[in-house]
């Protein structure tokens, strides 16, 4: 009796949990002409966009040669999985008020909607990044590698990091709302200590060692590598996991720490 009430508690949280994926993606293109095809156009457009500046200032060289445009979009769109989960998940418990007092809903079921819902969005903008690849490829400036599979093996690492940040933020943000500013200004900052525009070797000495401290230089450094057919090495696999597991158990301790006197300050 008490595993099958469990097995039906856990089927209507996951039942629940497709509700709010499917709600933040419909809401996202709420009235929009053209709906959910922005989240194909929207990668693509805005990669014009940089491609046209970033490579005057920048160059269209790459350090492993991967085709410049490639270059941008595959850096941008793994970015974005972070940026999409944590800016989503930041107001998401105070958001749902509501619900989160008159239910027995965990709290942590509406941060993990937003990174499956920046997942979703994910699975769509490598959509464009498939058309961008088959038009270079097309001219000749880029080769199909298999090694590209090993997306699979890099996204778990990058979802359990931006699902601990998630937790972490949408917790702290019941206590202290001015972070909503301010985490706006870290992730412009954070934006321009990731290599999505620039290469490293344009930098030395200390710059690359700051650098080398962001968790998002080692996912997009994978997705790279694996896109121009180099396998990761084993040690970079090891430190992707581990600030992905690092950041999960940072914040799922938090979200857990403080998980009544949420319910008391919403």
């Amino acid at each position: 009796m008490i595993k099958r009430t469990r097995a039906g508690r856990l089927a209507q949280q996951a039942y629940l949990l497709r509700l709010l994926v499917r709600r933040n993606i419909k809401n996202q293109y709420y009235q929009s002409f053209i709906g959910i095809l922005w989240t194909v156009l929207n990668p693509l457009l805005n990669m014009l966009v940089m491609a046209f500046v970033f490579s005057q200032i920048f160059g269209r060289g790459t350090s492993n040669d991967l085709d410049y445009s490639i270059y941008l979009l595959s850096g941008n769109i793994i970015f974005g999985i972070m940026r999409t989960s944590t800016t989503g998940s930041l107001p998401c418990l105070v958001s749902q008020r509501d619900m989160l007092q008159k239910t027995k809903v965990p709290i942590g079921l509406f941060p993990t909607a937003n990174v499956l819902s920046a997942l979703v969005t994910f699975g769509f903008s490598l959509i464009a990044l498939l058309l961008v690849a088959s038009v270079r490829f097309a001219a000749g400036a880029y080769t199909f590698h298999w090694e590209t599979v090993l997306i699979l093996v890099l996204i778990p690492a990058v979802a359990l990091f931006s699902l601990g940040l998630s937790y972490f933020l949408s917790a702290l943000y019941v206590f202290f709302r001015d972070l909503k500013h301010i985490y706006s200004v870290l992730l412009t900052l954070w934006t321009y200590l990731t290599p999505l525009f620039y290469t490293m070797d344009r930098f030395e000495g200390a710059v690359v060692k700051v650098i080398e401290m962001n968790p998002m230089y080692y996912y997009v450094t994978y997705f790279r590598d694996i896109l121009s057919g180099i396998i990761p090495s084993l040690q970079m696999h090891i430190i992707c996991y581990a600030f992905g597991i690092g950041m999960f158990i940072i914040g799922y301790i938090f979200l857990n720490i403080v998980r009544n006197k949420i319910a008391a300050r919403l």
